[in-house]
This record gives structure tokens, sequence and C-alpha cells, in this order.
């Protein structure tokens, strides 16, 4: 090999990238010492933006097409060093190639549970994941505020950041958004398109394009759950009747009896269940007012007293069967004992028969 094509071996006059990854971003086109030549060609492919880069500016954004690097069709990049020297000796640039496609299924997902308040179970606690997709809008910004000098930019290196300011995002937008969490779980498409409207602004900061949030799943507490299980269970079975019959029906089946006799049995345990659990409670009558009675002592009453204290002065002698009592409702006083209501506490008392009078003296003749 002669000294020219030594020479000119290590000069670039083709710039291309071509990626066989699928999550590099950025890619920095590798030459020892950044050395390009007049005339070299460049080409950006669909997908793809490249940008120059000289004494640390940024000297021009090329979109996808072929180009020969010379002044006539890139004036922009007369300010790079020797190029107004027509090349005399190599230039050096450094050039970045961004993959411009969408990337797709990068994981989000809430590592703690999220409170928020719904109308209809009160404080609840929800967990949520799902993906998102995103593409390189602007790589001017994206090179400014993310990716700097690096010379081979991934997805990973930035995916926690994304995935975190999502999912600080939806937590604080569901939060507050006051959507029941049945609504959720039936809208997953609505809530995704919801969120993304509201967190785009945030990925164009860095330069990115936010496409789409995809919601997969929203899960509540194991015990929250089973509660909507068994309210969902007590649903579908409606009537109780049929359903016990229903039961029984079955339960013969898997026994393996067919005969009239078992079924008709089976049916008559069924009803009588069905029977017992939708019977009505019998009503119990409240008890009735006890009014009060007013016991009469020589010329002074004393009342309103009560059913118990009343037994408790009948044994204790203190009311007697003639001891005059009255009541609401009565005309005029009345023996206790001749009261059909107090007769029964003198049941036990024996009342002497009056003392006859006294034999007169007999005399003797």
């Amino acid at each position: 090999m002669g000294l020219w094509d030594k020479l000119m071996g290590e000069f670039v006059d083709v710039i291309e990238w071509t990626d066989s990854s699928s999550d590099t971003m950025v890619y920095r086109f590798e030459r020892h010492g950044n050395e390009i030549k007049y005339g070299a060609k460049l080409t950006v492919r669909e997908s793809q933006v490249a940008i120059f880069v000289n004494e640390g500016q940024v000297a021009d954004v090329l979109t996808p097409g072929m180009y020969v690097l010379e002044t006539q069709n890139l004036p922009l990049l007369s300010t790079l060093q020797h190029w107004d020297h027509g090349f005399s000796s190599p230039f050096k640039a450094e050039v970045y190639f961004f993959n411009t496609k969408q990337f797709t299924n990068l994981k989000w997902g809430t590592r703690n549970p999220v409170m928020i308040r719904d109308s209809e179970f009160g404080g609840v606690r929800i967990r949520a994941f799902g993906t998102y997709g995103m593409r390189i809008d602007d790589s001017r910004k994206f090179m400014q505020e993310i990716m700097g000098t690096d010379g081979n930019f991934t997805v990973d290196e930035i995916s926690d950041q994304l995935r975190n300011l999502i999912v600080t995002r939806f937590s604080s937008i569901v939060a507050s958004a006051n959507i029941p969490v049945l609504d959720m779980a039936a809208n997953y498409e609505q809530l995704g398109q919801f969120v993304t409207q509201k967190i785009v602004p945030e990925f164009a900061a860095y330069g990115l394009k936010l496409t789409n949030i995809l919601v997969e799943n929203i899960s509540l507490p194991t015990e929250v759950e089973e509660a909507l299980d068994k309210r969902t269970s007590m649903g579908m079975i409606g009537n109780l009747d049929k359903y016990l019959q229903y039961q029984t029906a079955q339960g013969i089946g898997e026994g393996g009896s067919n005969s009239a006799l078992d079924m008709g049995m089976g049916f008559a345990v069924a009803n009588k269940m069905a029977e017992v659990l939708n019977k009505p409670a019998a009503a119990t009558p409240p008890p009735l007012p006890d009014t009060g009675w007013h016991v009469a002592s020589g010329q002074e009453s004393s009342g309103p007293i009560g059913m118990p204290q009343l037994q408790q002065m009948a044994q204790n002698g203190q009311l007697t069967a003639t001891t005059l009592v009255w009541q609401a409702g009565m005309a005029n006083w009345q023996a206790a004992g001749e009261t059909a209501a107090l007769r029964g506490l003198f049941a036990g008392q024996v009342t002497p028969p009056p003392i006859p009078p006294s034999a007169p003296p007999h005399s003797s003749e």
C-alpha cells in the first residue's frame, strides 16, 4: 500500500449508521481523532436525525437524506474549523445519529399503593401497572437536557426516570380526579388517554414525545376484592328458592341417584330451607304501658305506683284487699281486692270472718 492510500484511508469519506439493536437512542459516529475530509458523504436514513457538533457547539441538524459535505449545500457548516480553507487538511467534528423511531412496550407500575377517596368504598388503596411508548421529538433539546456527550445512549439510561415521572403523575392525577374505582377498571383505555394528555408536556421538556400510556391492570387490596366477589355472587344467586332447588338437583346428580323419590326429597328439603330463610321473624308486641296506681292511706293518697311495687306492698301487708286504690280511667276509688287487675295480689291472703258478738252472761237461779 502506497503512502497516498494510507493517508486517504485515515480520512472518513462515508458517514452512516445502521442499528441492529432495539434500544439504542443515540449513537456517536466513531473515528480516530474525529477527522472528516472535504466531500465526504453523509447518509441519514428514515427514523434518523444527524447532528454535527464542532468545538462543543451544534453546527447543524440534518434530517433523512444523503449529503455531500461541501459548503455549497451545507452553508451552516462553514463555521467548522478549516472549512473556509477548502479542507487543505481534515477538519475535526463529531456526528451524532438520533434514532427517532418509537420505543414501545416500556414498563411502568406503582411500587407502593396509591391512596384515593372513592365515593362507594371510602378510602381505598390501589396498585396499577402498564406500558408506555415514546420517541425522540427534538434531538437538539434531548442532547442538551438528557444525553450530553454520551456516545451510545440507550433506553435503559432514561427508562427509570420516565417510569418514576409517570408513576408520580399517575398517582396525583388519579387521586384528584374523583374517578370511582369500578369505573377505572371498566375504562382502562380512556384512563390511559387521560393520563397521557396530562404528562405529554413534561416529556416534551426532555425533547421526547410520549405517544401513549396503556393501563393494563388496577388492583385493589385482597380484602376489598373478596368483598366485591361476595357481593357479585349474591347478585348472581337472585331468587333463593330457585338457587337452593338447583343446588339440590346438582347434588343429586353428582351422587348418581336418579330415582323420583330422591328427587322429591331433595326438592322438599330445598323448599323447607327456603321457607325458613325467607320467613319473616314473628312480631313480638310491646309490653302494655304501666300507668300506675294511687293508693289511699287514711285521707291521703300516694302514687302513681307501678305493679312491682304494689306486689311488694301486698307481701309486706301494706296493701290489703280492702285498701282503696284508683287508676286513670276509673270513676271512683275502689277496694284493691275488687279490682280485676289487682285481685291476684291477694290470692294467698286469708281474711278472717268477723268476730261474733259476745254472749250475755249466764245467770243462775
